[in-house]
């Protein structure tokens, strides 16, 4: 198990830009079709833009049609926290990177086999490994 990140809300505040404080921190969600990672086709490793941790596969990428970036299954099930989401007066289920706490989105059963998953995941909650390779 990886050791868990605990940030106060001002130490988030200093590290993220505003969109991305409001999308994984206050749990808001981008404009359908408007994140960078929807139509992409990089393969490797989509991590958590809070902490790094690597969260889905380029693999698991499918195109869902509901406008955000999708995949059928994370890396590893231990690296998303389900949460119960019963906002909106929907019942569905949020996911969080397990290791940083930050909203990357829901998870829904209506998605590919094998798993019939569809993880609906907000583009500014990803950061892609090649993003990082062309700052660094």
């Amino acid at each position: 198990m990886t050791e868990k990140i605990s940030k106060s809300p001002d130490e988030w505040k200093e590290e993220l830009s505003p969109d991305q404080y409001e999308i994984c921190i206050n749990h808001g969600t981008e404009p359908p079709f408007s994140g960078k990672y929807n139509n992409s086709k990089l393969e490797g490793y989509y991590k958590c833009t809070c902490c790094g941790e690597e969260l889905f596969s380029s693999e698991a990428k499918f195109d869902s049609g509901s406008g955000w970036p999708s995949f059928w299954k994370p890396i590893e099930d231990e690296r998303i926290e389900y949460i119960s989401d019963t906002s909106y007066g929907m019942v569905r289920t949020e996911v969080n990177c397990n290791k940083c706490g930050a909203h990357l989105g829901h998870v829904f059963d209506d998605g590919p086999k094998p798993t019939n998953l569809r993880y609906c995941i907000n583009s500014i909650s990803l950061k892609h490994e090649k993003d990082e390779e062309e700052t660094s």
